[in-house]
């Protein structure tokens, strides 16, 4: 199994300005939503002190995209987050979220996975471009938060067919997600 690559260092001054190790250069908050948007790990540490301000910028990322009227989360999420935390009890949310995520992020690669197994022009020549197609239509299906799978195989011709078994398999995780809770 191969290593996953270590995440991107961003380093946060007493100035409160974010610094990209990589590039040597100033970054912003936005800046740090498409690494992460693009599939990238990172991980915000305080400079002078090495603590690791990751998911405060993280929460302030999110924050940011709610202040603008992009709804995150809907408010009855939040509210159980809000309830889970301040309750003293030691909660089960924070381990739900990540067994959610992971089953939508396996879906994801299990429709890609069905959307290619099906494609009878797989092996033709020039079908770069429409398999560059099915990762961007899965990447907005998800609203762009899952890391990208980039498929063997093309996108079938056929896409009002795989558009509705896409829309399917997104119905039956969110069937499943609901019960869950």
């Amino acid at each position: 199994m191969a290593d996953k690559p270590k995440p991107l260092l961003i380093k946060r001054y007493a100035s409160r300005r974010l610094y990209n190790t990589e590039t040597s250069d100033y970054v912003t908050l936005e800046d740090i939503a498409g690494f992460i948007r693009d599939g990238r790990e990172v991980q915000i540490v305080d400079l002078k002190s090495g603590d690791d301000l990751t998911r405060q910028y993280l929460l302030q990322i999110i924050a940011e995209h709610e202040s603008r009227g992009e709804a995150v989360l809907p408010v009855d999420v939040l509210t159980d987050l809000v309830r889970s935390y301040m309750s003293g009890n030691v909660s089960v949310v924070p381990q739900f979220l990540q067994a959610s995520f992971d089953m939508l992020r396996d879906g994801q690669s299990k429709v890609v996975e069905n959307m290619s197994a099906m494609n009878p022009m797989a092996k033709m020549p020039g079908m770069e471009a429409m398999q560059a197609q099915q990762e961007a239509f899965m990447k907005a299906m998800t609203g762009g938060w899952a890391k990208s799978t980039t498929p063997e195989q093309p996108q079938s011709s056929e896409k009002g067919d795989d558009l509705d078994a896409i829309k399917k398999q997104l119905a039956e995780l969110q069937d499943k997600l609901s019960k869950m809770s």
